[in-house]
């Protein structure tokens, strides 16, 4: 089994690769432009690649808190430090050009238009993620300390989703 999910990982790793560094088609550059990447394109790439990441780390851990499977001390913080390490691409990956819409992406509209408040609550969800790993490095059970860091980065997920992200 565990075989099986390192070469998923791998093969999700290699496929958001291959999607973060191949060029985007672009419309016809101008007789003065060279061609290249579409900037845009790449945002949402590189996002989408990062939610992927996220949740694959996250679901685990989720597990985890809620007992449904055995807490793994080391897995657990390898996890939660994927989560915060990858947090920090969410930062440059929504610039305003990336309001692609449906089906390119589905961040809603309100992530630029509500600029402050998405940017708040991805601090906070960061914050949070910091908590998580820094937690999941001393604690060697599910306890209630891990639980209540879990909890906060699960509510900061939710909260995001249902406020920016069609459904």
């Amino acid at each position: 089994m565990k075989l099986i999910l390192k070469t998923l990982s791998l093969a999700l790793l290699a496929s958001a690769s291959i999607n973060l560094f191949a060029a985007d088609p672009a419309p016809a550059p101008a007789a003065d432009k060279p061609a290249g990447p579409n900037p845009a394109k790449q945002a949402v790439n590189v996002r989408k690649a990062a939610f992927t990441l996220i949740g694959n780390s996250f679901k685990p851990i989720g597990d985890a808190a809620q007992g449904k499977a055995e807490y793994n001390q080391a897995d657990i913080q390898k996890r939660a430090n994927r989560i915060l390490v990858v947090s920090e691409f969410l930062d440059s990956s929504f610039p305003e050009a990336s309001n692609l819409g449906e089906p390119d992406t589905k961040a809603k509209a309100e992530v630029w238009t509500n600029k402050a408040d998405f940017d708040k609550k991805l601090k906070e969800f960061q914050e949070h993620a910091a908590t998580l790993a820094k937690v999941s490095a001393t604690e060697k059970s599910a306890s209630d300390a891990f639980k209540e860091a879990f909890g906060a980065v699960a509510k900061d997920c939710k909260g995001c989703h249902e406020s920016f992200k069609a459904k």
